[in-house]
């Protein structure tokens, strides 16, 4: 190649070299400032959000939610600064989206359930619940699950279509919590002694509510006597305390006014044997003579 022809050929591409870095540039410079407003604007809303005492949920999902968006839009940005057609990118986007959605329909699923989750607001990050089979202390509600301490202090992640779909129970969202204890008396025992005892004897338990006052009643008969339903009402942060005190209090109250241990009745039946003539068949062929057999068995 003659030396003026690459002359020329470089002459020619130097302006489009030069016009295409500095869009790199400059689509580098958009990339990198975009981040870092990206970032600027969801702590400035989380700060405010936290101004306002918005749950600490609620923050977080928002927060996460906007960062996702505000970086689809910057990437679009930076593609149509690139000159690349943005209509056939939103297509191609929501074609991927289809796709995407059809595979991770269960985690979609979940995203969708966290919204409604969020709106009806059944229980807040702190409050302890039973969800999906699943008790413990909310820790935080993510956009595909919820993430809560069991009692054996065992972190565990329930996801929010499961939540969504069971029995959702808030122990905390009420001021106080009843705990169902029983208490077994004798049969034949003074039953309303009993009760007397145990309502007064459970009612000095530490942290218990005065207003509802104990309860105890008559739940049910069983073949061992009365049995009693003891019903004192605590706050939820002192439920096993209470629930531990009250049945050592129940044992301690009777054991202590005499009442006697419940067992079942026991009733013994005897037999005598006898031996009785009763007539068998030897193994023999067919028609051949036999002798009586004696078999001894019990008397009916």
């Amino acid at each position: 190649m003659d030396t003026n022809q690459v002359v020329g050929w470089w002459d020619q591409a130097q302006p489009i070299l030069l016009a295409f870095g500095f869009k790199v540039l400059g689509a580098v410079a958009v990339f990198v400032a975009g981040r870092w407003l990206i970032g600027r604007a969801t702590h400035l809303i989380g700060a405010a959000m936290g101004r306002q005492q918005v749950d600490a949920t609620v923050q977080r999902y928002v927060a996460s939610f906007l960062a996702v968006a505000l970086n689809v839009i910057l990437v679009v940005a930076i593609l149509g600064y690139f000159g690349v057609e943005t209509a056939s990118f939103a297509a191609l986007v929501a074609g991927v989206g289809v796709a995407i959605g059809a595979a991770w329909s269960g985690l979609l699923g979940n995203f969708a359930s966290g919204v409604f989750l969020l709106m009806l607001r059944p229980y807040q990050v702190g409050d302890y619940v039973s969800i999906g089979g699943t008790e413990g202390t909310v820790v935080e509600l993510g956009l595909f699950g919820t993430t809560i301490n069991t009692p054996d202090n065992v972190r565990t992640v329930v996801g929010n279509t499961k939540v969504i779909g069971s029995d959702i129970r808030n122990y905390v969202a009420n001021p106080y919590r009843r705990v169902d204890l029983v208490a077994q008396v004798a049969a034949g025992a003074d039953v309303n002694r009993a009760m007397a005892l145990l309502k007064a004897a459970v009612s000095r338990v530490d942290n218990i509510c005065t207003t509802p006052t104990v309860d105890v009643a008559i739940l049910e008969f069983n073949e061992f006597g009365p049995r009693l339903a003891v019903r004192p009402s605590c706050h939820n942060a002192h439920y096993w305390q209470v629930f531990c005190d009250s049945n050592k209090v129940i044992a301690d109250t009777l054991g202590a006014a005499g009442f006697p241990v419940a067992t079942r009745p026991l009733r013994i039946y005897t037999q005598e044997s006898a031996t009785v003539p009763v007539t068998a068949m030897p193994a023999s062929a067919p028609g051949a003579a036999f002798e009586p057999i004696k078999v001894t068995r019990p008397l009916p």
